[in-house]
This record gives C-alpha cells, sequence and structure tokens, in this order.
C-alpha cells in the first residue's frame, strides 16, 4: 500500500474513532473517586483506627496489627462495592515498570459455596517469586523467597478494565534476607534520611516539627503515533525507538508545533487519559504540544515523592493504555526518531514541612532568609559532591541518545541559580554585605495591557539542575525512567549536606551564646560561605548545550561522564558505598545490585536493538533496494534495445543504489561480526556494545536512510519520520 493510501486509511480510522464524545469529569465530585484515600477512609473506618492511618500516613508511625485487620477488611468492602473481584500487591521491581500477582477476594467454605475476605497479613504482606526479576545476585534461581509490604503512605487504587477492576495496593519489594529488591523501599529510607537530618536542622533555628518531606512535581514528555505505523516499524515494536530512518524535510525547525493547536484526536486522547488520571487521585495540571511533531507533554502539581513516584507510573501506564484506545501509541523511550526533539522527565524537587512550608522557598528577602540559604546551600553542596551520582541516576542506554543533544542537559552536572540568588551568593564568597534586588514590573508599551511581574532571576532550559523560584528543577530524567532513584539520590545527598553543615554549624557555635541572633546569624553565614566557596565551580549560568562550556567544566574538574558505562563505572566507590550504608539507604549489596541490574539493562538494550536493525536490514531495506535495482537496471536494457541514449540518469541511479546496497551489505557482515563476538564479563560486554556494537550500528543506518533516500516510496515499506510524525 502506497504512503498516501496509509496515510488516508490512517485519517480516516482516526476520525471514526473521534465519534463518540467523552464524558467529562466532574472535577471535584470525581476526583480521587478509584482511590481508598483519606476521605474514604475517614468515612468507612473507625476513629481510632483512621487517626492510626494518619499517624502511619503522616508521621511513619508503624499501623497496630488489630487496625490493619479492621482497615483490610474496610478495604476490601470498598473495593468489592466498586466492582473488584481481585487484589494485588502493586510494586516496582528493578526492571523499572510495576508488578503484581493477582489474588482473588474469594475463599471457599467447608460446605462448599464461597465468601470474600482481605485478612489483615494478607494486606500486609505478599509473597511473590523473587528470582525471576532483576535482582543483581541478590536472589538466585534456588533463592526464590521474597515478600511484598504494604506502604500505608500511598493510597490503594482501583485499576479498572472494560470487564471489571481490582483493588492494587501500593507495596515495597524486598527478598527473604531483607535486601530490597525495588525502586520503592530505597525511596522511603531516603525520605526518612532526610526527615531527621532536616529536622535537626530547624531545631538549631528553633523551630520544631513532626515530619519534613521532599516534593515532587515531574513533568512527562511523550509522543503519540498512530499505531498502524507503530506495528509495521519491527524498531518500534522491539526497541522504542526507530532504529533506520532519515530526517524528513519538515521537522521541528519552524517551532511551529511547540504550544500551538492540539489536534482534535490527539485532545481526545488526552481528555480520556486525563479523566482516568482524576479519577486515581493523580493531580494532572498541564498539558501542551512540546516542541517535536507529534510530541507532547503532561505535568502534575507537587505531591510528596513517595506519592509522586508511583503517580508517575500511573500516568505511564494510563497513557499507554488509553492511547490504544484511540487507535495510537504513546512512546515513552528518550528518543524515538533521530534528529528530532528528545523526551525527558524534569524533576521538580523541593522541601517541605508537615505544615505546608517550603524550605526552599527564599521569599521577598532572600538575603535575610536564613533556613532558605542553609538549604539551598546544603543542595548546591550535594549536586557538587556527588556528581557521579547524579549522573548515574539517569543513566539507560536510552537517554545516552538524549543527554548533550541540544534538547537536554549535558551529562555535566552543573547549578543554574538565576541572576538574584547567584549575586547573593557572590556577595557571600567575596566578603560584601548582602543584599538581593527586588521584582520590578514590565511595561508592555501599551496602556490597556497591565503591569507583568518580572521574576528576580530569568530561566536556563539548558541546565541539569536549575533552580525555578522555589524548587530545584532536575532535567537529565529520562522519560521513560522510574522518578524513584533519582529521588533517592536527591533525598541522601542533601540529607548528607545538611548533616554535614549542622554539624559544622554546632561547632562553630561551641562555646558562644549560640541563642544571641547576631552570634548565630554570623557563624551560620560564615559557614554558607565556606560551603558556597568550596562548592562554586558547580555554578553556570550560560548555555550548558556550548562547546566552550564543555572546556570550561573540564577545566573546572567537573565530571564528564558521557555514557552509562562511564558512569557505573563509578557507582560503587568508597564516597558511594560509605554514604548510602551511613544513611540506612542502601547497603554495599544492594549498591552493587544496582549496579549489576543496569548494566546488564544497557546490554540487553543494546542486544536487543541491534538484533532488530540486522533483521529489518536484510528483510526490509535490502528487499527493497534490490526490486528497486532490478527496476532501475530493466529500464536500461530495455532503453538500449530500444535505441535510447538518453538512459544515463538511470544508469547512474542504479550505480548509486547498488553501491549503497553493496555499503549495507558489508555493515551488516560487520554488525553480525561484532553481535558474535563476546567481552569476558558483564562489564567488558557492556564497553565492548558502547566501542564497537554502536558503532556498526550506526554504519547500518548510515547505508539504509541513504536507500530511504532513493528508493521510491511504493516500495520503501516502512512507514517514514514524515508520515508517523505527521499523519495525526
Amino acid at each position: 500500500m502506497s504512503t498516501h493510501l496509509h496515510n488516508l486509511t490512517a485519517a480516516k480510522k482516526g476520525r471514526t474513532q473521534q465519534s463518540t464524545p467523552i464524558e467529562p469529569p466532574d472535577l471535584e465530585d470525581h476526583f480521587a473517586e478509584n482511590t481508598f484515600g483519606i476521605d474514604e477512609m475517614r468515612k468507612r473506618l473507625p476513629k481510632t483506627v483512621f487517626e492510626g492511618m494518619v499517624n502511619s500516613i503522616t508521621k511513619s508511625a508503624p499501623l497496630a496489627t488489630h487496625d490493619a485487620e479492621i482497615v483490610a477488611l474496610t478495604m476490601k468492602e470498598w473495593a468489592i462495592e466498586h466492582g473488584a473481584t481481585h487484589f494485588v500487591h502493586w510494586f516496582q521491581p528493578l526492571t523499572g515498570l510495576t508488578a503484581g500477582k493477582h489474588d482473588s477476594f474469594i475463599n471457599p467454605t467447608q460446605v462448599g459455596q464461597a465468601v470474600t475476605s482481605l485478612r489483615g497479613r494478607d494486606l500486609i504482606q505478599g509473597e511473590p517469586d523473587a528470582s525471576s526479576f532483576p535482582s543483581g545476585g541478590l536472589r538466585a534461581t534456588h533463592e526464590a523467597r521474597g515478600y511484598t509490604v504494604w506502604d500505608p503512605s500511598s493510597p490503594a487504587f482501583l485499576a479498572e478494565n472494560d470487564n471489571g477492576c481490582y483493588l492494587a495496593i501500593p507495596a515495597c519489594f524486598v527478598s527473604w534476607t531483607g535486601e530490597a529488591l525495588d525502586h520503592k523501599t530505597p525511596l522511603l529510607r531516603s525520605i526518612d534520611a532526610l526527615d531527621r537530618q532536616a529536622r535537626r536542622v530547624l531545631r538549631l533555628f528553633g523551630e520544631h516539627v513532626e515530619r519534613v518531606q521532599t516534593t515532587v512535581g515531574a513533568e512527562q514528555e511523550y509522543y503519540l503515533i498512530d499505531e498502524e505505523f507503530f506495528y509495521r516499524r519491527p524498531d518500534l515494536v522491539n526497541a522504542g525507538r526507530t532504529l533506520i530512518g532519515c530526517a524528513p524535510p519538515k521537522g521541528q525547525q519552524l517551532d511551529d508545533h511547540y504550544f500551538g493547536e492540539i489536534p482534535s484526536r490527539i485532545l481526545a486522547c488526552m481528555l480520556e487519559a486525563e479523566k482516568e488520571l482524576y479519577r486515581l487521585g493523580v493531580p494532572v495540571k498541564t498539558r501542551h504540544n512540546e516542541v517535536a511533531p507529534s510530541q507532547y507533554e503532561v505535568a502534575p502539581v507537587f505531591e510528596i515523592s513517595g506519592i509522586s513516584s508511583d503517580h508517575q507510573h500511573l500516568i505511564m501506564i494510563t497513557l499507554k493504555r488509553i492511547a490504544r484506545k484511540h487507535g495510537l501509541v504513546c512512546l515513552l523511550h528518550e528518543k524515538p526518531f533521530a534528529g528530532i526533539n528528545g523526551s525527558g522527565k524534569h524533576i521538580n524537587w523541593s522541601i517541605a514541612t508537615d505544615s505546608g512550608t517550603n524550605l526552599l522557598d527564599p521569599g521577598d528577602t532572600p538575603h535575610e532568609n536564613l533556613i532558605f540559604l542553609f538549604f539551598c546551600t546544603a543542595v548546591i553542596r550535594a549536586v557538587y559532591r556527588h556528581q557521579d551520582l547524579l549522573r548515574i541516576s539517569v543513566s539507560s542506554a536510552a537517554n545516552d541518545h538524549r543527554l548533550g543533544a541540544n534538547e537536554a542537559p549535558p551529562a555535566i552536572m552543573s547549578v543554574f541559580l538565576g541572576k538574584t540568588l547567584r549575586d547573593i551568593y557572590d556577595q557571600l564568597i567575596n566578603g560584601e554585605e548582602l543584599h538581593s534586588g527586588k521584582e520590578t514590573d514590565l511595561f508592555l508599551g501599551v496602556t490597556l495591557l497591565p503591569l507583568v511581574p518580572r521574576h528576580t532571576g530569568d530561566r536556563n532550559r539548558t541546565s541539569p539542575f536549575a533552580f525555578t523560584g522555589n524548587k530545584f528543577e532536575f532535567r537529565s530524567v529520562g522519560s521513560s525512567q522510574s522518578l524513584a532513584f533519582p529521588n533517592v539520590v536527591l533525598n541522601v545527598t542533601v540529607a548528607e549536606s545538611l548533616d554535614y553543615m549542622a554539624t559544622s554549624l554546632r561547632n562553630r557555635l561551641r562555646n558562644k551564646d549560640r541563642h544571641d541572633p547576631e552570634v548565630f546569624r554570623t557563624a551560620l553565614l560564615h559557614l554558607v560561605r565556606d560551603v558556597a566557596t568550596d562548592s562554586q565551580t558547580i555554578f553556570f549560568e550560560g548555555d550548558n548545550y556550548a562547546e566552550e562550556w564543555h572546556q570550561e567544566a573540564e577545566r573546572r574538574g567537573l565530571l564528564n561522564l558521557r555514557t552509562t558505562v562511564d558512569a557505573l563505572e563509578v557507582m560503587t566507590s568508597d564516597k558511594n558505598v560509605e554514604l548510602f550504608g551511613k544513611y540506612g539507604v542502601l547497603s554495599e549489596a544492594e549498591l552493587d545490585s544496582r549496579m549489576e541490574v543496569m548494566l546488564e539493562q544497557y546490554d540487553m538494550s543494546l542486544d536487543i536493538e541491534a538484533r532488530t536493525l540486522e533483521s529489518m536490514a536484510r528483510t526490509a531495506v535490502l528487499p527493497a533496494a534490490a526490486a528497486y535495482l532490478h527496476e532501475l537496471t530493466q529500464t536500461c536494457i530495455q532503453a538500449k534495445k530500444a535505441g535510447l541514449s538518453s538512459s544515463d540518469g538511470v544508469l547512474a541511479t542504479a550505480e548509486e543504489v547498488n553501491g549503497t546496497i553493496n555499503a549495507i551489505r558489508s555493515a551488516i557482515e560487520n554488525l553480525n561480526a561484532q553481535l558474535a563476538a563476546e567481552g569476558d564479563d558483564l562489564h567488558a560486554e557492556a564497553v565492548r556494545k558502547r566501542d564497537h556494537v554502536i558503532p556498526a550500528m550506526l554504519q547500518v543506518r548510515e547505508a539504509a536512510d541513504q536507500l530511504e533516500q532513493l528508493i521510491p516510496g511504493d516500495k520503501w515499506t516502512l512507514p517514514s519520520y514524515t508520515t508517523m510524525l505527521f499523519v495525526h
């Protein structure tokens, strides 16, 4: 079928599926209706049990066993009322996805009938096979026992299907020996670690709070393409990205897609996905077209980081599920199309007390806000001291394609503060009197228009770690990633900096009147000055994409771990082992296991890509090229028989096609040779994949893309970039 006919088919399909309007949700009445959250618990649980649950959620207090029995019974009744037949401990293994084992509420009786039940012990603990998930050596085939453990801080929810639903209970996943086999357990540990150190700091300021949490709002970028095109691309099916495909004449160079009108079929998909997310209590706030054609973004508002991590998985799951209902496929890969904008998941991260105070809000006079200066400086020190861990936390074969590609920050970590904050830190470092600029209004030259309040600092979208008003934005995170591990790293590194600075401040105040405000202020500012001076090479306000910055960063001694393999080589350094162990977030064995899992995932991802590319080149590209070459040569033969002398152009085209066929054949043979070789161990194999398999794949792609530009569309069976990106 020609590309034109495929376009018409897809367009007709889209119009058909838009014919049934989606009932808009009542946002207030339907929000979180599919969750067993605080409101539902307040209505159904006895007062003392409800108070126990609130303490567990807000203060990390353990829930009494008797109370768990009542919660389990009530949760089961609520779920059955909504049509649930099964319950699932929903957890986040080291695959980066979610998993769960479905158990029915049904229990047979001795008289041949059945009753429904959910016991407290079933709510608290499940037992899936722990040897079939990635464990990095923590579990073996003959050591299969693992436990899922209920996480009360994240509300249970209903996962719906057209034919019913089940109760999903957020859980942690650990081995029989107690090691964390998931992303959620270290996240909760890191939240506790930061809470302890943050409350310790606040006590020095005379502030007493019961709980400090990190809050996260993540901006999810993704692509939507027609389902037909997806299934006709083996690379998208197997690898999530296109392994061949030449650049379209029109891509994103006109900047006409960004924030533009959302196509009606796409908007219908978004509306239905948002409706489902609202019912799950996911506070999605913003949607818009992203920079590239067929690229979009959805962003929720800030939530406690443990819940935000769960909700991010629900966002990805819901986008993929609802897209299929509209004949679309949601692509979450970091770089689905070469030469076109990649997709990230920017983490907006902050620290808040249980009373709602944002500790990273500078207020109107940040130079006088000592608590803000203390916490902000701790974050700066954490980024400087632990550049390696921040880079490791966003490492994957997929994200390597995106980082530093003029759509995402480079692998070099730096901190952007904005004009006002940078001025304050420069004043501190230089020993000057502190002062800060004030916000001014912008007059736009039209009296009709209102004055626009102007922020005291600009934004820097090229920075990997930027202060954006009352939070830091970690822009390096990949679109397909779980939020958990990047948040673990942020939490534990900042906890270490808070610990260091709190201890230093106490030592500076020793034998002094620490209750004297001026003495306290002087000691604190001297500490902040010293830490900022030691960390100042991490500051950068300019263009992180520029090659000059790479050279400057090298002169400053900043790390530039360009690839996942480079990053993982320093993951289990003594510094990192000590850090995670000291704060009880990851043991040395748990950290080793994560390095091994990440190396294994890197290796397997590239192996799948390389074998898919080899197959596509042999079974799709070469046959199309051979058919076209046969047509050209037959034309030349017929022209010669007819005595025509005007076939030189056809012959030249045939020679060009033939030469490119030879080139791709040679590239395929080289790729096969690289796939046949093996490294001595997992690390050596990952290095070999990086240094030899990836270049071999690029050779195949280059030849295939040249052929795509030579071969007529009716013979090229793979949907082109133009077709996939512009047919909605």
